[in-house]
């Protein structure tokens, strides 16, 4: 059985294009797992595969591999860092146990960096700061350091300075130790002595590392303040318990693309970061008693573990990614908590980058797969049936794009809805749903690049060509007047005729009064089971307005008066009558076009709140109130659908990337008379 103690669960984050998938290729290589190290650059990296990762450079889905180092064995989880793939990320950070967390030394801190921060600060993950690209024109370590200790919820630990940088980089200085240690090849180094001319300065540098390091304990600062240093005993545990608490960050700076240094962080790992036994037990609620219970990590305690992630693949079928919190689990069946029932497992897999190795048991720790399990999917908590816990699930980042979706050939519409499906198992960002009112399906995401990619894998796993095209706005019709008006329906056909004659008043009710039907006939003189059919017409004329087919809300309608014929009246012929009347009542009560308006929450750097608030102005927006957060303001708008189908891009270029925004319905207004004639044209068109 694998020993927990030399586990460590460790997940890689930073802001795209920062080098993590590049650093997790050099770890893995430095260790011996891989016999070349991949590159992402040239489509050879073993993490990203899929191939919308390889022709995009960049990671869309979390990947997984692991690595055994000096007796320890190390589970990777490679993170996305772009915007439109960040769920991965944080459910990344909602089941590993500690982090890597790179930093590029030539762009620094971007708003995507913070970002991705605050989801491991939220994990509480004790975090190895990485400093990238050290060896790249324009490296900057020491401005690197102050963007962190600026911007970023960490307190970084500097336990390591470059030698020389951009294309002089060819070493560190190991302030613990108190060596240097230059590069060698397969990112293995060399013990050296400490430069002359940087001596002074680690000398000082090391002091400043004590100094942290007393702060975070009580007995170090009374020893440190007494004898002004710490030995390298009590400097080295006092670093190891800080970092495990992630009270302290430790700062080691590399190449990773180029493999400088690999060897120094993975020392790191094994030395400064948690066991899963050394973490906090997981804590989550007895399903039966409803109370909280707590999971230690032991091999020992009752299995337990959550589902994080799911792949959908048309041929292998879905397969499910977990963590193990407690206990051991073999091939065997498990009892899913959230879903109430039991599921049998045939095989378990250790996933490898797209290769997935078999495997007998799993320990707390580890991440592992299964195959073709019928009912568990992402967020399930898996258990034994006897010791039940029930672990609270990640809620998806919500989308924030629509579009209407359609394939270029109608034979493959059920083809392609079914593909859809198949990956919302695997993808929690994205929302399939009906607008029954403008008859489409509508496709969500994350963002532009989100739903392209989906197109993407469609076409390339299914087989068929999605399309996307801007979603018809929902507008409606209502009156602002009141009308008296006769419906009335009469038809000689021969034999039986056809007659009814109804009088209807209608007006207006207040907004989201929806419809209100009241009979008013007094006298018999239109028979009790005619009235029902009035309705019945009146209410299917609802769907389709007067002005532009739109469906028709809040009026009220009163069937007040009329007539009937003792042979020729009949339910249709009243019908048929209601539905004439209110149609011709509609035009009679000045009818109006309404639009739906949506509430936004738009969260932005400060230093964009002008720009974003002009831009709201010119989409008919009104402002409702703001609200400032720590590292952001928060404009709370209204405004109309029509004018933010397309607002995320557009967010993006206004703020440089650093805007977000959440939108839901609030309710509808009336158009302004300017554009009613331009909507309508539009829907003709259409049509």
């Amino acid at each position: 059985m694998q020993d927990v103690n030399l586990i460590r669960n460790v997940a890689l984050f930073g802001h795209g294009k920062s080098g993590k998938t590049s650093l997790a290729e050099a770890m893995l290589f430095t260790a011996g797992k891989t016999k070349r190290q991949g590159k992402v650059d040239d489509g050879s990296s073993v993490l990203d595969y899929e191939p919308e990762e390889i022709n995009r450079h960049l990671s869309i889905a979390a990947a997984f591999h692991n690595y055994t180092w000096k007796k320890h064995s190390v589970f990777l989880i490679d993170t996305p860092g772009d915007d439109n793939f960040l769920n991965d990320t944080r459910a990344a950070a909602h089941v590993a146990d500690c982090a890597i967390f790179a930093v590029e030394a030539v762009l620094g801190v971007k708003y995507q960096t913070e970002r991705i921060a605050e989801y491991v600060k939220d994990g509480g993950l004790p975090t190895i700061l990485y400093i990238n690209k050290m060896d790249r024109e324009r490296a900057d370590f020491d401005k690197t350091i102050a963007e962190i200790t600026a911007s970023l919820p960490f307190k970084p630990a500097v336990t390591c300075l470059p030698i020389g940088a951009e294309s002089s980089f060819k070493g560190v200085v190991d302030l613990v130790r108190m060596k240097a240690f230059l590069f060698a090849d397969n990112g293995k180094v060399t013990e050296a002595a400490i430069p002359a001319d940087l001596a002074e300065f680690a000398a000082t540098c090391r002091e400043r590392l004590a100094e942290q390091v007393a702060e975070v304990d009580d007995e170090l600062i009374e020893k440190f303040l007494d004898e002004g240093l710490l030995s390298d005993e009590d400097l080295r545990n006092g670093l190891q318990a800080g970092a495990k608490s992630g009270k302290l960050c430790p700062v080691v700076v590399g190449a990773a693309s180029t493999n400088l240094g690999t060897e120094l962080l993975l020392d790191m790992i094994n030395d400064l970061m948690p066991a899963p036994n050394e973490r906090p037990a997981r804590v989550g609620i007895d399903p039966k008693s409803e109370k909280i219970v707590e999971r230690p990590a032991s091999p020992d305690a009752p299995f337990s573990a959550l589902v994080f992630k799911t792949i959908s693949d048309p041929y292998a079928g879905r397969l499910t990614i977990f963590r193990v919190f407690s206990g051991t689990l073999g091939a065997e069946s498990f009892y899913n908590a959230s879903k109430k029932t039991n599921e049998k497992i045939n095989q378990l897999f250790l996933m490898e980058g797209k290769e997935n190795k078999t495997l007998e048991q799993a320990v707390p720790g580890m991440i592992v797969a299964v195959a073709k399990l019928k009912v568990t999917t992402t967020g399930d908590t898996m258990c034994t049936e006897a010791s039940p816990v029930l672990y609270e699930p990640l809620a998806p980042i919500p989308p924030v794009m629509s579009y209407a979706v359609s394939t270029t050939k109608k034979d493959d519409e059920d083809k392609l809805f079914s593909s859809i499906s198949k990956l919302l198992e695997e993808d929690p960002t994205l929302r399939l749903t009906r607008n029954e009112e403008t008859r489409q399906t509508i496709v969500s995401g994350v963002g532009e690049v989100h739903l392209k990619v989906v197109g993407e894998k469609i076409k390339r796993k299914f087989g068929v060509e999605m399309a996307l095209a801007l979603p018809k706005v929902s507008y409606k019709e209502t009156i602002r007047g009141k009308a008296r008006v006769q419906g009335k329906h009469k038809k000689q056909t021969g034999g039986h005729g056809q007659f009814a004659d109804s009088w209807l008043e209608v007006e207006p009710l207040p907004r989201g009064g929806g419809f209100k039907f009241e009979d008013k006939i007094v006298g018999g003189v239109i028979p009790r089971q005619f009235i029902p059919a009035v309705e019945k017409g009146v209410h299917e004329a609802l769907s389709e307005g007067a002005l532009s087919g739109f469906p028709i809300v809040d009026v009220k309608v009163a069937l007040v008066d009329g007539s009937y014929h003792p042979v020729d009246s009949s339910e249709m012929a009243f019908k048929i009558a209601g539905s004439m009347g209110f149609k011709k009542a509609v035009l009679e009560a000045s009818p109006v076009l309404l639009e739906p308006i949506m509430n936004i929450a738009i969260h932005m750097p400060k230093d964009c709140v002008g720009d974003v608030m002009g831009d709201l102005n010119s989409r008919r927006g009104r402002v409702m109130g703001m609200d400032s957060e720590a590292k952001a303001e928060v404009i709370n708008a209204q405004v109309p659908m029509a004018e933010i189908l397309h607002y995320a891009p557009d967010l993006t270029s206004i703020t440089g990337g650093r805007g977000s925004f959440t939108v839901e319905f609030s309710h509808y207004e009336e158009l302004p008379a300017n554009l009613v004639d331009k909507v309508i044209a539009a829907n003709q068109d259409k049509e």
